[in-house]
């Protein structure tokens, strides 16, 4: 339990400190999308997905996953949500792909991959005066889209890592040389809630982004989303060391790290959640001035790491491959105009 001890130190180590900041291993790896893409078996583009084993291709929002999953990723063991993006690739000169590995953030420990998950209040150094309202059972929302082909993705950045603590400079696009300790993907959610939807037909607008970039400390939250909730982000650490050799990468030079869903610049990163906490855990967390008397449980790494759930989609995503199978499962289908459609972009 040292890792957990860790964690809970750096999140709790000045009673003026309210959020949750915490690890959540691999749960799968495969094409499935039950917000985005419900019920369809494989959805688009393969994802990365962690956190409770309920997920499936289609998740009905009268469900409360928090009382169906019974396994977490998560290290905290009553945090049953659901938290995915798309994973990265790295194409090589000779035009085949491989699938880029992941590797946990720093003081979390031994899981198995999976992201680092950020709940929120108003910054890192005060939680504010403000209520936090938690989302309720069947919320989801998307932040992000794979549609998008141009800089200005607020909150949507990425990090070339010179070691596992570093944190800046941010860039809206890959980076374009090799990166010492790999890339980190990071995905900042809209803070303003509607407090009516817990969903909208592009997974967005019930939501409201006055966030400033990074963990800044939100704006004020408009008439049309009045609801202040916590600031949801992952950061994602893909270990892309392995192919530093730049002899690898294309030969005009080019960065080679591609979405799964085809995107060679990084502007289309976007990120899901669905949430499943059990019943009042995330309420009584961010009700806590020091969120040290929540009474939250947590679990070891070896738990996080054995929960899973199997694929339901039989295809190879590992070893190289070349561009006709990445194609397969990685774009699959969906055209920038499917893709602007679903996101309403």
């Amino acid at each position: 339990m040292k890792w957990v001890s860790l964690f809970l130190a750096f999140a709790f180590s000045a009673p003026s400190r309210a959020y949750l900041r915490f690890g959540c291993a691999t749960l799968s790896v495969q094409r499935l999308d039950p917000i985005v893409e419900p019920g369809k078996i494989p959805s688009a583009h393969v994802h990365q997905i962690v956190g409770g084993n309920y997920f499936n291709a289609t998740i009905d929002p009268k469900i409360d996953v928090g009382e169906k999953a019974s396994c977490t990723t998560c290290s905290f063991s009553e945090d049953f949500s659901n938290y995915w993006t798309a994973v990265l690739y790295f194409r090589a000169r000779n035009g085949s792909y491989k699938r880029v590995p992941q590797y946990p953030n720093a003081l979390l420990g031994s899981l198995t991959g999976g992201m680092t998950i950020y709940y929120i209040q108003e910054s890192f150094n005060s939680n504010g005066k403000q209520k936090m309202t938690t989302f309720k059972p069947g919320f989801r929302m998307v932040a992000g889209s794979p549609a998008n082909n141009k800089a200005g993705n607020k909150g949507l950045t990425y990090t070339c890592l010179k070691d596992v603590m570093t944190r800046f400079p941010e860039t809206a696009e890959f980076p374009k040389e090799p990166c010492p300790a790999g890339i980190m993907a990071n995905h900042h959610f809209p803070a303003c809630w509607d407090g009516k939807n817990l969903d909208s037909p592009n997974h967005q607008d019930h939501m409201f982004d006055t966030g400033k970039g990074g963990f800044s400390v939100a704006g004020s939250c408009p008439a049309s989303h009045p609801v202040r909730v916590p600031q949801v982000a992952f950061e994602t650490m893909w270990n892309t060391t392995q192919f530093n050799d730049k002899s690898l990468w294309p030969e005009d030079g080019s960065q080679p790290f591609v979405w799964s869903h085809d995107d060679r610049k990084g502007y289309g990163t976007h990120s899901d959640y669905l949430f499943g906490w059990k019943g009042d855990a995330l309420q009584r967390a961010m009700d806590s001035s020091a969120l040290v008397s929540t009474g939250l449980k947590t679990q070891s790494v070896a738990l996080s790491n054995k929960c899973a759930v199997q694929s339901s989609v039989k295809e190879e995503i590992d070893g190289w491959m070349d561009i006709s199978h990445y194609r397969f499962i990685g774009s699959g289908g969906l055209e920038v105009s499917d893709a602007t459609e679903i996101f309403g972009q």
